[in-house]
């Protein structure tokens, strides 16, 4: 299958990042390239951009996408591990950095990936399909405690009790191994008259997919650590689906961004408070209502950019 995925919040990232020619860029969850391609066009031959995704597949599309241009580096890995990535690649500090924390359209409609809960295929979900754990080993070996902690943690689903009772009896007689068979069971759990808020194991599919690559717990730190890999002015763009991820970018750019609790009539600060920079936007950013009718994947998206300061 073609790797398509339209990038969401596409012009407002590229504004966001303020793209220099002659800067140096990373796009840690490269995808599609979609956003490379765009930030790609803009640099001069002088410029750099550092692909990073933790999908093969990914980086392989991508690099038919931008074969035009001979100034990007690819990397395996994880965006978690910027910091030690840059080092790498003996790169102190870049312009920009872009994280786009959804999930790209091939990898949900990729039968065989198992992200989606259309067709049958393997429990599988993982991003980085070379390792770790998968979808198939949560759902037949987790306790039913941390099954519903995590359905309702990541996924926010009002059923997450009643769908790893019935996710754990269903084990008893037979490993889950599909996602038609995940599905089913979830279909069976909710009622019908709940059932009219999108596809009913959306949630359920979402919370194990965080949970299966770990999407929520390192992005706190990955957030510190890219700003602290910016130069002067450089700017960091995040986007998130989830409101988990939304608050830990907010926190993590606020805890960057500090601030002085000395009283108003002091003259200068005796707090030690340090800032690294400033959050751009007061809100997020979201997407357009054109958008949001031309790609409904656009819908839950929130644009986040931080701009570091010394």
């Amino acid at each position: 299958m073609e790797f398509k995925h339209e990038p969401v919040l596409l012009n407002e990232c590229i504004e966001a990042l303020n793209i220099n020619p002659n800067g140096v860029y990373v796009d840690g969850t490269l995808g599609g390239a979609g956003h490379s391609f765009e930030i790609a066009k803009r640099l001069s031959a002088n410029g750099r951009l550092i692909g990073i995704d933790k999908d093969n597949e990914a980086l392989k599309a991508a690099s038919e996408k931008l074969k035009d241009y001979n100034n990007i580096t690819y990397y395996h890995g994880n965006h978690d591990d910027i910091k030690e990535i840059l080092n790498e690649l003996n790169i102190d500090k870049v312009d920009g950095i872009l994280l786009d924390l959804g999930v790209s359209s091939y990898q949900l409609d990729e039968r065989a990936r198992g992200f989606s809960y259309m067709g049958d295929s393997p429990l599988d979900m993982r991003m980085d399909a070379t390792t770790g754990i998968t979808a198939k080993d949560i759902v037949n070996t987790y306790s039913e405690e941390k099954l519903a902690d995590i359905i309702w943690k990541y996924g926010e689903e009002k059923f997450s009790r009643q769908i790893a009772s019935y996710i754990c009896e269903y084990r008893k007689k037979s490993p889950i191994e599909t996602t038609k068979q995940l599905t089913e069971i979830i279909e069976k759990v909710i009622p019908k008259s709940k059932q009219n808020d999108g596809h009913p194991a959306k949630r359920t599919f979402q919370a194990i997919r965080i949970e299966v690559n770990n999407e929520i717990e390192p992005l706190y730190n990955t957030i510190i650590n890219s700003i602290n890999s910016l130069k002067e002015g450089g700017r960091l763009a995040v986007i998130t689906f989830h409101s988990l991820e939304d608050r830990m970018v907010k926190d993590a750019m606020v805890e960057m961004q500090g601030k002085c609790t000395c009283p108003s009539d002091l003259p200068y600060c005796v707090c030690g408070c340090k800032s690294f920079g400033k959050m751009i936007n007061k809100k997020p950013i979201v997407a357009s209502i054109e958008e949001q009718a031309r790609n409904p994947r656009s819908k839950s998206a929130k644009l986040r950019v931080f701009e570091r300061k010394s």
